[in-house]
């Protein structure tokens, strides 16, 4: 074998043997149900007329009824403010906070969570995004799981809805970062923090654990503040979970390619740690797992000739890429067009770090320097 048949084939066969092992490791919410206590649903908002309504509607229909559904409008200028004061007037369980300004050196995000869970009273909460839909018995299966591993925070992938080209190529990117590079299931078994995978479109606490970690309140300055919280948790001993959610929610994360660009661009380089030699890392792997044996066998191909190295790669590729897509639902047009997009997605990282580099992460109309 030679050198370029090694980095043809060793780094695309380990996404392929992980994605193999998470189709059984990675915990799922299905079937798993247990009493619930007083849940309270905590939804932060800022600037999301498009989404608010689903994402309260949905809270409220979830079955046994939550205690309660708090929204916590961070400061919207859309008409976020208004859908709110309406679905309020009709539904007692529904309770509105509008936040204060914005504390100096508090992330907005992690601030608005605060502010809902300072408010809570239930003894499970359940942090879901503004443009997240649990489903109708998702408090049930969220204790249950909780329940089964023994877990007192969890952190769950939802089902994503995909509608523009840029969702379709880009979003599923996301979950194939985590299902090919760590066995899921180490994240609930170990409590070292480095053994973490964090969604924060589904985020539960017990109320005694959220207490110990000692809320929001402990990352109020963490740009990724779900993957902080979670990190924190492991510190103290909080064990974590993080399920597939098909059945706990669905979400539609972006909904053109500005957004993905954006949202991508805010969280990928700090997800990292904000350090260059991990992006370095990142890019030079994803290169070789997901981009040279394509352009290996292009080439060959294109003088007449292939190599086994090239063509098992690529299968390995393709077999990663279809035992995710099956399980998740993504349409086939990602599948095949899996390189393009890892090359747009590794685009994206870099831009990610110059944000950050310059001290200019901007999100809903907020800019963050993450140097300062």
């Amino acid at each position: 074998m030679t050198l370029l048949d090694a980095l043809t084939l060793i780094p695309s066969s380990i996404p392929f043997a992980l994605n193999v092992v998470n189709a059984r490791a990675w915990p799922r919410a299905v079937d798993l149900h247990a009493p619930v206590g007083a849940v309270s649903v905590l939804i932060p908002a800022r600037n999301e007329a498009a989404n608010i309504e689903r994402a309260v509607r949905a809270a409220l229909a979830v079955t046994p009824p939550v205690h309660e559904v708090i929204v916590c409008d961070d400061g919207s200028t859309d008409a976020t403010p208004d859908i709110l004061a309406r679905l309020a007037a009709d539904q007692p369980r529904l309770q509105v906070i509008a936040a204060p300004p914005l504390p100096e050196g508090w992330v907005g995000k992690p601030h608005a969570c605060h502010v809902l869970g300072q408010a809570a009273t239930g003894d499970l909460l359940v942090f879901v995004d503004a443009d997240t839909a649990l489903q109708p018995d998702a408090s049930a299966r969220i204790q249950g799981i909780l329940s089964r591993y023994r877990a007192r925070v969890l952190t769950a992938f939802p089902a994503q809805e995909l509608g523009t080209l840029a969702e379709r190529l880009i979003v599923p990117l996301l979950p194939l970062t985590f299902t090919s590079w760590m066995p899921l299931d180490l994240i609930y078994k170990h409590i070292d923090p480095r053994f973490l995978v964090v969604n924060g479109q589904v985020l539960a606490f017990t109320a005694e654990a959220y207490a110990a970690i000692g809320g929001f309140a402990s990352v109020h300055d963490r740009i990724v503040d779900d993957m902080a919280i979670c990190r924190r948790a492991k510190e103290l001993d909080q064990r974590v979970v993080f399920a597939d959610g098909q059945d706990v929610a669905r979400t539609r994360m972006y909904r053109s390619a500005a957004e993905v660009w954006d949202g991508f661009s805010k969280n990928f380089y700090q997800g990292l740690g904000g350090h260059p030699a991990a992006l370095a890392f990142v890019v030079g792997v994803y290169l070789l797992a997901f981009v040279l044996p394509y352009a290996r066998l292009g080439v060959e191909a294109a003088w007449g000739t292939w190599s086994l190295a090239a063509v098992v790669g690529v299968a390995f590729n393709l077999g990663a890429r279809t035992i995710l897509a099956r399980r998740l639902h993504h349409d086939a047009l990602s599948v095949v067009l899996h390189p393009i997009a890892v090359v747009v997605l590794l685009v994206i990282a870099l831009n990610s770090a110059r944000w950050s580099w310059t001290g200019r992460i901007a999100w809903r109309g907020r800019t963050y320097d993450p140097t300062a």
